[in-house]
C-alpha cells in the first residue's frame, strides 16, 4: 500500500500549522503574514494537481508511440444519464525493444470501431497472444486497423498481435 498521498496532506497539514504559529507569535508585517498565506495556499493547489498520477488516475498526455496492451474497461455512452463514455486502457510503454518499468492507464473517447478492436485485442490478450500497440500516423492507405485517439485526434492507434518470441539456440 502506497502512502504517499496520506503523508503530503500530513506534511501540508504540519506547515500550515507552524504558519498559524508564526502569523499569531511573531510581529512581522502584516504583508510578510499574508504573503506565507498565499505561498502555502498555491502549494495546496500545486500538490492536489500532482496527487492524480501518484493515485493512478488515467494520464491526461497521450498514448506513448508503442505500447503492450494489458487490459481494457468501456463505459458505453448513456444518454440518460448524459454520459458519452469513454474507453480506459492499461499499457506498457516500450522503449528500446524493452517494456518500461511501470504501466499507465490512458482515456480515450468512445467510439464503436475503437471499442471492437479494444475487445477483439482483449479476447486475444486472454488466449495468450500479447497484444502490440502503435501511435505512429500510417504510411498511406488504410491498412490494419487504424484508430484516431481521443487525447490527439491527428494521433492514430493500431494494436497487432505481438511477434512470437525467439527463443536462443542451443
Amino acid at each position: 500500500m502506497n502512502n504517499t498521498p496520506l503523508l503530503l496532506t500530513l506534511a501540508y497539514v504540519a506547515i500550515s500549522f507552524l504558519l498559524l504559529v508564526l502569523c499569531l507569535a511573531t510581529r512581522w508585517p502584516r504583508a510578510l503574514k499574508l504573503a506565507m498565506i498565499a505561498v502555502v495556499t498555491a502549494s495546496y493547489f500545486l500538490a492536489e494537481s500532482t496527487f492524480d498520477g501518484m493515485l493512478g488516475w488515467p494520464a491526461a498526455t497521450g498514448l506513448p508511440e508503442k505500447f503492450v496492451l494489458l487490459a481494457t474497461v468501456v463505459e458505453e455512452p448513456d444518454k440518460g444519464r448524459n454520459n458519452k463514455g469513454a474507453i480506459f486502457i492499461w499499457v506498457n510503454g516500450v522503449e528500446g525493444g524493452h517494456p518500461v518499468a511501470e504501466p499507465r492507464a490512458f482515456r480515450l473517447a468512445y467510439g464503436k470501431p475503437l471499442h471492437a478492436i479494444l475487445n477483439e485485442a482483449m479476447k486475444k490478450n486472454r488466449q495468450g497472444i500479447s497484444q502490440i500497440g502503435s501511435t505512429e500516423a500510417p504510411a498511406g492507405g488504410r491498412n490494419g486497423s487504424w484508430l484516431r485517439s481521443a487525447a490527439d485526434p491527428t494521433v492514430k492507434i493500431r494494436i497487432t498481435d505481438a511477434p512470437a518470441p525467439q527463443l536462443p539456440e542451443k
